[in-house]
C-alpha cells in the first residue's frame, strides 16, 4: 500500500465512523462528535470540564459547546465541587441511562464489522501507538519548549501570605517600569540559561510535604501560553497557586479562574489611570488602560482571593496619585503599599523610596478610602 495513502485512509475512517454514530444516535437527538463526551462522563462520573477537556484531547471550546447541549437535552447534570465551587461536576442524568446501554450496543456492533477479517486486536495495539506517538512527537509544545523559566527560588516563606511556597519567575515582560527590579527577566540577557519546567515539577513532586503552595512570578507569566498547562500539573500534586501578574492578560486569567488552577492573585496597580503608561515605562500613545481596567474589574467581580498592591516611587508617586488609585479601587479586598528598592538590577537607574515613617503616612492618607491597606516590607507598618 504506497505510504500516499495513509492520511486518505485515515480521513475515511473517519468520516465513515461519524457517519455510522450519526446514523445510529439520530433517533437520541445527539451527533457523534457528542459520543465521546457521554461516555467519559458515564464511565467517570463526577469528572470536570477541564479533565474532559485532557483526556479527549479536545479542544476547550468544541469540549464546552457539545457539553453543555448534552446538559440541555437532559443527558448530563452539573454539581457544584464541594471544596471549590468554582468548577462544576460533570455527571449523567436519568434520561442518559437508556442512552448508555444503546451506545455500548452500538460500538460494540461497529467494532464487529469494521473487525471483519483482520487481526483487530494487533490493529488496536497499533492504534494505540501511534496515538501515543502523536502526542509525543507531533505536539510542538509537548516538553514545553516555548517556556522561558528565569529563576527559580526553591523556599519562600514571604511570596505567598502565611505560606510555605517556592517561586517561578518568568522571563519576559509587556511592560518595562523603569524602576523594576528584575531587569534581568525583563530584557533577556543573550547568554541567559533557562530552568527546565520538568526540573521544577520534579522537584515539586519530591517536596509535596515540605511546601503548600507555588507562585508564579516574573516577568509576566500570562505572556507564556503554557502557563495554564504547567498549573494543571503543579495542581495534580496538591499545591495552591498564586500568580503575580500586571493584569495585562484578563482573558487568560479569567481562564485559570474559571478552570481552578489559581487560589490567589496579586496584581499590581503601577499608578493613578494619567500616569499609567509612564510608570509602566509604555509609549502614551499606544498604551491602553481598557486591559488593566478589564483585569481589575475582574477581580473586584470574582470569588477569587487576590491583592492589588503598588511598589511606591519617591519620583513618580505622590499622596494625590495615591488616593487616585484608592479612589478608582475602592472596594477591594485588600491593598498593600510596598516600598521601591533598589535592588542593583534596575531598569533605569535615578529612582528612590520613601522611609518607613513616610510611607506610614501614605498608609494612614488611602486609609480614607480603603480601610483595608496595608504595608509591605515596612517596620511599624
Amino acid at each position: 500500500m504506497p505510504d500516499s495513502n495513509f492520511i486518505l485512509n485515515l480521513s475515511v475512517l473517519y468520516r465513515n465512523t461519524m457517519k455510522y454514530f450519526d446514523r445510529a444516535l439520530a433517533p437520541y437527538d445527539i451527533g457523534s462528535g457528542q459520543l465521546i463526551f457521554l461516555i467519559l462522563i458515564n464511565e467517570n462520573e463526577g469528572i470536570s470540564m477541564q479533565e474532559v477537556t485532557k483526556l479527549s484531547e479536545v479542544d476547550k471550546g468544541t469540549t464546552t459547546k457539545s457539553i453543555q447541549r448534552l446538559i440541555d437535552q437532559g443527558y448530563v447534570k452539573t454539581v457544584p465541587d464541594e471544596k471549590d465551587r468554582r468548577i462544576k461536576r460533570l455527571y449523567t442524568a436519568e434520561r442518559a441511562a437508556d442512552v448508555m446501554r444503546d451506545i455500548y450496543e452500538m460500538r460494540n456492533t461497529y467494532r464487529a464489522k469494521i473487525r471483519d477479517g483482520m487481526d483487530f486486536e494487533k490493529l488496536e495495539e497499533l492504534m494505540a501507538q501511534v496515538c501515543v506517538n502523536t502526542r509525543e512527537k507531533l505536539d510542538p509544545d509537548a516538553d514545553y519548549a516555548g517556556m522561558r523559566i528565569g529563576r527559580f527560588d526553591k523556599m519562600s516563606l514571604t511570596d505567598y501570605p502565611e505560606t510555605v511556597s517556592c517561586t517561578v519567575y518568568m522571563s519576559g515582560c509587556c511592560m518595562k517600569c523603569p524602576y523594576c527590579s528584575s531587569r534581568d527577566l525583563v530584557f533577556i540577557p543573550e547568554d541567559t540559561s533557562f530552568v527546565s519546567p520538568d526540573e521544577v515539577l520534579r522537584y515539586l513532586e519530591k517536596r509535596r510535604k515540605l511546601l503548600d503552595a507555588v507562585c508564579l512570578s516574573g516577568g509576566e507569566p500570562l505572556m507564556q501560553k503554557d502557563t495554564g498547562r504547567l498549573l494543571s500539573e503543579i495542581r495534580k500534586m496538591g499545591y495552591k497557586v498564586k500568580i503575580d501578574t500586571c493584569g495585562m492578560f484578563p482573558d487568560r486569567m479569567k481562564e485559570l479562574i474559571d478552570e481552578g488552577l489559581v487560589d490567589y492573585i496579586a496584581m499590581d496597580i503601577k499608578n493613578c489611570r494619567e500616569k499609567y503608561a509612564l510608570t509602566a515605562g509604555m509609549s502614551e500613545d499606544r498604551f491602553s488602560m481598557d486591559t488593566i481596567g478589564q483585569s481589575v474589574s475582574l477581580l473586584m467581580n470574582s470569588d477569587i482571593d487576590y491583592e492589588f498592591r503598588t511598589t511606591v516611587v519617591r519620583e513618580l508617586h505622590t499622596e494625590d496619585d495615591l488616593l487616585k488609585i484608592a479612589e478608582w479601587i475602592r472596594g477591594c479586598r485588600r491593598y498593600y503599599l510596598q516600598p521601591f528598592k533598589n535592588t542593583g538590577n534596575l531598569i533605569q537607574n535615578g529612582f528612590s523610596s520613601y522611609n518607613d515613617q513616610e510611607m506610614i503616612r501614605l498608609k494612614e492618607a488611602v486609609r480614607a478610602v480603603i480601610p483595608d491597606v496595608r504595608l509591605r516590607d515596612v517596620v511599624s507598618g
